[in-house]
């Protein structure tokens, strides 16, 4: 029971982590946290967190994870470096600038004790009308998101920040947003693994070490359920692209599941279903959901079998990347951040865009 804790990432308040945050996350032994811009104001405040985080656990470090994308889904601003939307750095049609750029947004974050990017989207922009992804994907063909996939990949992974492809298995065709409502996709299986499922591959190839699940309604996968609550689409990512790394779920707190189950219902039927980790961006709902696992676990609806495969993964990921923890010295930091080099190469690249757009 006292690693179950371990299957879930949980965000927190503020800046500063409150007494009872502590606590939840040492008692609980939590395996990760999600920082968003509310728990941002400095390089040397971020690092800090991260350290009073990281005193909190009990055997290896904790995931540290954000979504730094580029664009206009990046947490982390003021100081740091502000890349362009990917679809804009897919009209460069050089994987070398994606390496690069996916370098720097690593060296950054990891100078900052961030180990985790829930980047890169590997979502093809393939419907006009889709907000929620647009501009985030690198672009609108299979082939072309799918040559800049194992670059980003390979620029944050080769400097010591895990990369997550997202959203499988696939979010591009969609109109709806899973944050307020469960999109529905209707396309044939033929369809989705020649339009959606091939960047994934694509990462998976390319040694990613998380994938995460969608709130998605695919009828050709399983018309019955949700894709992060589907036995049937954790079994395509393990079975048909042999994904043996971990699998996260996004934010159970969407309306797209919560409207539709309990916390302690969906986090149990997602890692029933073979989710690794379930993720939530407040630790109340965090709180509800471990309740809820534990009286599954309790109950054996959950087998000890299933949570030890789970935390076998968890703990193959934590050896490699995070065997031990090195506090952050916080005056180091920001020189780390901000670079004439990284801000040299941004100028550069964001010429290189602006005369691919008026060559078009």
């Amino acid at each position: 029971m006292e690693n179950l804790g371990q299957l879930f990432i949980t965000g927190i308040s503020g800046t500063s982590l409150t007494d009872e945050e502590k606590v939840f996350l040492e008692e609980e032994n939590i395996g990760g946290v999600i920082l968003f811009s509310n728990n941002y104001e400095s390089p040397g405040q971020l690092a800090e967190l991260v350290n009073e985080i990281q005193a909190c656990r009990q055997h290896y470090p904790l995931f540290i994870a954000t979504d730094h994308e580029g664009g206009r889904v990046q947490r982390f601003k003021n100081q740091f470096t502000e890349f362009p939307p990917m679809l804009d750095l897919g009209l460069t049609e050089s994987p070398k600038k994606c390496f690069e750029a996916h370098s720097i947004m690593a060296k950054e974050l990891s100078a900052c004790g961030v180990n985790v990017n829930f980047a890169p989207v590997c979502d093809v922009f393939s419907n006009e009308n889709n907000k929620v992804i647009g501009d985030r994907a690198f672009a609108k063909t299979v082939d072309e998101v799918s040559l800049f996939v194992s670059s980003a990949i390979r620029g944050l992974q080769t400097n010591n920040v895990m990369a997550c492809a997202k959203h499988f298995p696939g979010h591009g065709s969609t109109t709806k947003d899973s944050h307020y409502d469960l999109p529905v996709i209707k396309k044939s299986l033929a369809d989705l693994k020649e339009q959606d499922i091939e960047p994934f591959v694509k990462a998976v190839r390319s040694r990613v070490e998380f994938v995460m699940m969608a709130h998605l309604q695919v009828d050709c996968i399983d018309p019955e359920m949700p894709t992060s609550l589907s036995s049937k689409a954790y079994q395509m990512l393990r079975e048909e692209l042999k994904f043996k790394k971990i699998i996260v779920t996004d934010d159970m707190e969407m309306k797209a599941i919560s409207d539709r189950y309990s916390y302690g219902e969906a986090a149990t039927l997602a890692l029933k279903a073979g989710a690794d980790v379930v993720e939530y961006r407040s630790m109340d709902a965090c709180k509800e959901a471990l309740e809820g696992v534990k009286e599954a676990y309790k109950k054996k609806e959950l087998l000890k079998k299933e949570v030890d495969e789970k935390l076998d993964r968890i703990n193959q990921v934590k050896k490699s990347y995070l065997s031990e923890y090195n506090i952050l010295y916080i005056p180091d930091v920001e020189k780390s951040l901000g670079s004439s080099e990284h801000k040299m190469f941004l100028t550069d690249l964001q010429n290189l865009i602006d005369t691919k757009k008026s060559s078009t």
